[in-house]
């Protein structure tokens, strides 16, 4: 869990129209995000500035800031990358049906991207709506897609195929279950609303019909927005704040390490990421019996504010030299953040947004839990890989965890108006 910040979110070059008019009894979903002209502006938690119109009936009240916020599905990038941490979230990997090619995936990311248009302004799917979130706005639900390793062969695009997806290392901390990891295509769903994530992954897994059938799904979950005092970096489920030192969108370098460049090869990743998804086991049982003076060497940052052991705040550069009256280096040497650090590895960076999860218990009662760790990055042979590498070779935190399945995705660029993810690689 390679020590990272929150990233800033970006904010839309535009705010959204006015949706489908809702029925007079109260303001739904089909009448949500009108002009900003009505009640101003609401700066959600992902730093998209949404305003919505105000119910003509005297009788509804609007929906609060987090049902409103909304993300863009049209944009130079796919959602779900830049925008803050989602309180809910739901990983799907889907497999194509046996005798489904090309034709058959094209028609599926066509359906995919028109439904995840629709339920990201807060508009029912088009067919066969559940009405699960019939109450609700968007709060914030972002549906991203992309194409395993597996994909290219069985839709005859294997020239297509990009380099960088070339399949990850086998690493010494891996205790992998091939049935949940991998996949043809990759789903990601996030929402600050549990019912407006579920009700995605519902209209997602219905519109695969006949084409894809479920390989693997996993569920996740994040602090939820205004649940502190104010605004910080999450805490995991080990207690300890994770994400410190995450690129941040405002730095000059960010796209050139996170996205894939304009021109750069293949053509259709063009502004496209490459997604790392990892269920990494927390040992909980085991790590809850150290002392806090120990899980903060383990990790190198305090537990209570998450600022470096050498000093400082959270955001203070971590003193790799510093040692203590007695000449020992006050960031122990294996460290998790001392090993992660950018400028440990060659300058390797990766934008983590992780979801914490629980699946209850095993058979002798140890809890089943710990992190859906997704890292985004231009090239993963120069983002994870390396990083990983190093943490196998004696990251003080090995112990406590266990990596339980993997998948590395190719996520195209962002669908223009009118189009749908991934059509320059399957109508190309």
């Amino acid at each position: 869990m390679p020590d990272q910040s929150i990233p800033e979110a970006r904010t839309p070059d535009t705010v959204p129209g006015e949706t489908e008019a809702a029925s007079s009894q109260g303001l739904s979903r089909r009448r949500l995000l009108g002009t900003a002209g009505a009640t101003g502006l609401v700066l959600g938690t992902a730093g998209a500035a949404v305003g919505y119109a105000a119910a003509p009936s005297e009788a509804t009240a609007p929906l609060t800031s987090l049902g409103t916020d909304r993300a863009m599905f049209h944009g130079k990038h796919q959602p779900g990358i830049t925008e803050g941490l989602q309180a809910r979230g739901h990983l799907i990997a889907f497999d194509l049906a046996a005798g489904a090619g090309r034709k058959e995936a094209a028609a599926l990311l066509r359906r995919w991207s028109e439904t995840a248009r629709r339920l990201m302004a807060g508009e029912p799917s088009a067919h066969g709506d559940t009405d699960v979130a019939r109450d609700a706005g968007p709060s914030s639900l972002t549906v991203t897609f992309g194409f395993g390793h597996s994909f290219f062969a069985r839709t005859g695009l294997e020239k297509q195929r990009p380099v960088a997806l070339d399949p990850l290392p086998e690493f010494s901390s891996d205790h992998l279950d091939k049935n949940r990891s991998n996949g043809d295509l990759w789903v990601q769903i996030g929402a600050n609303d549990a019912l407006v994530a579920f009700h995605a992954l519902r209209a997602i897994q219905k519109d695969a019909g006949q084409a894809a059938r479920v390989r693997w799904q996993m569920n996740g979950f994040n602090r939820s927005p205004g649940a502190t005092a104010h605004p910080m970096t999450a805490r995991n489920l080990m207690g300890q704040i994770d994400g410190t030192r995450n690129p941040k969108p405002s730095e000059p370098d960010f796209d050139q390490r996170i996205f894939v460049p304009e021109k750069g090869e293949p053509a259709w990743m063009a502004n496209g990421s490459y997604a790392v998804v990892r269920r990494i086991r927390m040992l909980l049982d085991d790590w809850e019996k150290l002392s806090v003076k120990a899980q903060e060497d383990v990790i190198g940052r305090r537990k209570s504010d998450g600022a470096a052991l050498s000093g400082g705040t959270e955001t203070t550069a971590m003193d790799l030299e510093k040692t203590d009256a007695k000449g020992n280096l006050v960031v122990p040497i294996n460290a998790h953040a001392r090993i992660t650090r950018p400028d440990q590895n060659g300058g390797a960076a990766m934008l983590r947004r992780p979801f914490s999860f629980h699946d209850g218990v095993d058979a002798d009662g140890v809890p089943d839990a710990g992190l859906l760790f997704i890292c985004w990055q231009a090239d993963p042979l120069r983002g994870f890989v390396p990083v990983q590498r190093k943490l196998d070779r004696g990251d003080a935190l090995s112990p406590f965890i266990r990596h339980e399945s993997s998948g590395l995705f190719a996520v195209p660029g962002g669908a223009a108006q009118g189009a749908y993810v991934g059509q320059k690689l399957l109508e190309g």
